[in-house]
């Protein structure tokens, strides 16, 4: 029994920092920002109304975790037209979002 546990020891003491220090919170920090959008309608983008657009966006802008690129490009879509908000949400928010994720990295 006691090779088995020794054999076990060395195992885990091998793969621990391989393990800790290959995940990607260890990249973003302590206070990774987060990356889902929570909508309030299960609509798909394309047939959501203008009521509907305006209001994810807020939601948007409403959490805490948004960085200043997504804030920015939020603000753009809603003093835009119906296709620039449907754009940011396909796209745009993931877009603004690697780019805040990129300066939290180096900072």
């Amino acid at each position: 029994m006691r090779p088995t546990r020794a054999a076990l020891l060395v195992v885990a003491t091998a793969l621990t920092p391989a393990l800790l220090f290959t995940a990607p919170a260890f990249a973003a920090g302590p206070q990774a920002p987060a990356t889902t959008v929570s909508t309030t309608s299960d609509t798909p983008v394309d047939e959501m109304s203008e009521a509907e657009l305006r209001t994810a966006i807020t939601d948007i802008l409403a959490d805490e975790n948004s960085g200043v690129a997504v804030v920015r490009e939020a603000n753009e879509a809603l003093s835009g037209t119906v296709e620039d908000m449907r754009a940011f949400l396909k796209t745009g928010y993931r877009l603004a979002q690697a780019e805040d994720d990129r300066v939290a990295v180096a900072h």
